[in-house]
């Protein structure tokens, strides 16, 4: 009878509440809605309330249309925290906070208002806005809270894409794991900061389109419609914000913007009679997908083949492009030399390239523009984005990705091209021929006789300080160590501006080579500079070694060379800038490391597998590194790898697959048996201390100098028993918490393990590392790993040392 007395007062409070609910388009602190019950927008457009995904037994807070059959839900509250049972409460707090409770009466998803109120009240407006108030204040500055700012994967007119500079507030789009699951996916969809902002989609790390910069009309990736179109886009860049939204032209009109789980951008509109139907979509062919033909290169879907390169250069590998095998892209057939008759190239109609590599100055123009590229030898386009005629000044700067044709846009960009080009590409009359020939002789003409001017004074001086002699030395000293590094060249006064004179708050860290500073170049482009010290261990022969191994190298996981600067005796290096510094700085530190939860670790270890592989096989050279660790890793600001330090890399030709040294370089702890003791290196050294970074990165322990209290094993050795007894979990660092997959971690484990046997031969190849990793291929057994040790143990321990000959030169 209790029981049944139950079901009569909840079945009374039910009744009560339901015509309550629907008459009303607000929460109040005095009345909750629980599930079963919702709130209606004043319009009748939206309704907010407990829901079930259709095969889920979990309860979660939505917003829906209310209009639309079958239920659309556009907004999601808890979709990492479902609720179990249907007892969900959500309730305005008396601190101004709308929370989400269970049925033990505990908060399980709070809104987390930034300061308190009086009297606040949650309300649900026709936009299909849940907002935050404090007492009846309807201006939009003073909301406490809205779910305008917390996007799922749906973005309805008037929401943005972008971010509040002077709060740093970020609204971006994040796909559901599937329809029956709101909870985040790997998929987002956000506005860009670096450089010109602009659209990006990514899987995880891997950006997989991009939308050009805006145009003034649209971004330059998006097509024009055919017929008349149902909404306008809208982009706000100032000092306060920056964010990209849309506005429906005719209200009646239900239309969103959908991230699905598969990838694509959907906008939608809904009719009684057809449903949802497809407005456009994104990505609408290959061509869409990012750098769908690598570097340097330009897609036009129409042509055949899809793939071509930009004038000026060519595949950086001719069979896979006769194969359909483009994305390795192409490369300067001539390099640029920044010693005048440099010209530009004019493209039409296209889609301007990926602009995270480009700087934008606002009040000049298209001939200043073009001016303010050549002083700046790094400068390889231009363009105006605006294709209405206003002003504005995009640079870009090192390589160009992301290019193809947009018949329907007005847009055009300029590429940098060599002098000597100028013959082969120019349509040129025979008279401006001519007029080149006659300006050359003149040039050549006062060249020539400032020359004699110059050697009948020098002839003349009889006496010369010895500080002038050393000076002339050095001069044709540093004029020989140029030859041949094809890579533009910064002047020192350049880089004296951009780190502050080598100030000590610019530093960012030393290594082998000398140490790093961070630069600001004039155009608003971060840099890091490595200075050769004096004291360095490494010189001018491992400096030329890196200048020419990476110089031509062009992937996304490997750190981008901008140039170099040789002034007497300062040598540098001028690199990309690497917000977030090395992998070494994240996992090896107890604080830092709970920002890499484990999809960061798994998409980092993919990332580096893909770059040593394109280092073995992909690129002009098969180049190995030698000195793979974490802190040669550099991470970007989103958390994407790139292999880094190329001071004693070697290269490979032809058929060659592995050489001897009698002095072994690189770092304890990741140097393979037989390079250690035999002076052998090979990929598989590369390939050993790969694994030895992919176990250091699931346990977050570095393999030299690892202790555990119940045996003296190495990491390597700790790993290994793991694994064979089963408990390879126990590897996981502790840091990364509930957020990895056990059969991610279990392949990585794994992989590591193959990858660290102790004889060369038995080690994959990085392509089926690659493999490997990305697939459910059914993995070989692994072996006993190399320098596998036991201190306890009679057995013999393989070490570093012992044998003769062999000088071995490591880091720490």
């Amino acid at each position: 009878m209790d029981a049944l007395a139950r079901l009569v007062i909840i079945f009374s409070s039910v009744l009560f509440i339901v015509p309550i609910s629907i008459a009303v388009d607000t929460i109040t602190v005095n009345q909750p809605i629980r599930y079963g019950e919702t709130i209606i927008s004043a319009g009748g457009s939206f309704e907010l309330g407990f829901y079930t995904p259709e095969n889920s037994k979990n309860q979660y807070l939505g917003i829906w249309y209310k209009k639309v059959t079958p239920r659309t839900v556009v907004w999601v509250a808890n979709g990492d925290f479902p609720l179990t049972d249907s007892l969900g409460v959500l309730k305005v707090t008396d601190q101004g906070t709308l929370v989400i409770l269970n049925g033990t009466n505990s908060i399980i998803w709070s809104s987390n208002a930034s300061r308190s109120a009086q009297n606040p009240t949650a309300q649900l407006l026709e936009s299909g806005n849940l907002v935050l108030k404090n007492g009846n204040d309807d201006d939009p500055e003073n909301f406490l809270w809205q779910s305008f700012d917390y996007p799922c994967s749906t973005l309805l007119p008037s929401m943005k894409l972008g971010r509040n500079k002077s709060t740093g507030q970020e609204w971006y789009l994040s796909s559901s794991k599937s329809t029956d699951d709101p909870s985040k996916g790997n998929l987002t969809y956000r506005l860009d900061p670096h450089g010109y902002p602009q659209l990006l989609k990514r899987n995880g790390l891997i950006l997989t389109f991009c939308s050009g910069p805006w145009n003034g009309l649209r971004f330059s990736g998006f097509r024009a419609l055919a017929g008349k179109s149902i909404y306008k886009h809208v982009f706000t860049f100032n000092e306060k914000e920056m964010y990209y939204t849309y506005e429906l032209l005719d209200s009646s009109v239900v239309s969103r913007l959908v991230l699905n789980s598969n990838g694509d951008m959907q906008r939608l509109t809904w009719t009684d009679v057809t449903g949802w139907t497809k407005y456009s979509t994104m990505p609408m062919d290959d061509c869409d997908g990012y750098a769908f033909c690598g570097v340097h290169g330009f897609c036009n879907i129409n042509q055949v083949p899809k793939c071509g390169c930009l004038d000026g250069f060519q595949p950086n590998f001719p069979n896979n492009w006769e194969m359909g095998v483009w994305s390795n892209g192409c490369f300067r057939s001539r390099p640029l030399d920044c010693q005048g008759g440099e010209w530009f190239k004019k493209y039409s109609g296209v889609k301007l390239p990926d602009t995270r590599n480009s700087t934008y100055i606002e009040s000049i123009n298209l001939n200043k523009c073009k001016s303010e590229c050549l002083r700046n030898c790094s400068c390889t386009a231009y363009a105006t984005p605006d294709t209405k005629g206003g002003k504005g000044c995009l640079l870009w700067f090192g390589d160009l990705f992301d290019i193809r044709d947009m018949p329907d846009g007005r847009q055009e960009f300029f590429v940098r091209m060599a002098a000597s080009e100028l013959n082969t590409n120019s349509s040129s009359t025979g008279k401006k021929r001519r007029r080149v020939i006659v300006s050359s002789v003149s040039i050549m003409g006062v060249i020539l006789l400032g020359l004699s001017l110059t050697w009948y004074v020098l002839k003349k001086k009889k006496q010369k300080r010895e500080g002038e002699l050393v000076h002339n030395s050095e001069e044709n000293k540093n004029e020989e160590e140029k030859k041949d590094l094809e890579l533009p060249l910064f002047d020192l006064a350049t880089i004296l501006n951009a780190t502050n004179n080598f100030s000590i708050e610019n530093k960012l860290g030393e290594g082998g080579f000398g140490p790093v500073y961070k630069g600001l170049l004039q155009q608003g482009q971060e840099v890091a500079v490595k200075r050769l010290s004096k004291d360095s261990r490494q010189g001018l022969i491992e400096f030329k070694t890196e200048v020419i191994h990476i110089a031509n190298l062009q992937h996304r996981n490997l750190v981008k060379l901008l140039g170099c600067c040789i002034h007497g005796q300062e040598k540098m290096l001028i690199y990309e800038y690497m917000s977030n510094k090395s992998l070494e700085s994240f996992i090896f530190d107890k604080r830092r490391s709970k920002e890499l939860d484990w999809p960061k670790r798994f998409l980092i270890i993919n990332g580096i597998a893909r770059g040593l592989l394109y280092l073995h096989q992909d690129s002009r050279l098969r180049i190995i590194h030698r000195d793979l660790k974490a802190d040669n890793i550099l991470l970007d600001s989103e958390m994407g790898p790139k292999i880094s330090d190329f001071g004693i890399a070697r290269s490979f030709g032809g058929n060659e697959t592995e050489a001897n040294t009698t002095k072994v370089v690189g770092t304890l702890g990741y140097i393979s048996p037989e390079y250690a003791s035999e002076g052998l290196y090979s990929v598989k050294s590369d390939v050993f201390s790969f694994g030895v970074m992919v176990l250091e990165i699931v346990s977050g322990k570095r393999n030299r100098g690892f202790s555990h209290p119940d045996h003296r094993l190495n990491l390597l050795g700790h790993a290994w028993t793991l694994y064979t007894e089963g408990r390879y979990l126990e590897l996981m660092d502790a840091m990364v918490g509930d957020t990895f997959q056990p059969s991610e971690v279990l392949r990585s484990i794994h992989v590591g393990l193959l990858c660290v046997q102790h004889c060369a031969d038995d080690r994959p190849s990085m392509s089926s590392v690659v493999l490997m990793l990305s697939s459910e291929v059914a993995l070989p057994q692994p072996r006993e790993p190399g320098f596998f040790c036991d201190w306890n143990s009679s057995r013999n321990c393989r070490s570093y040392s012992g044998t003769e000959g062999i000088t071995l030169l490591v880091g720490r």
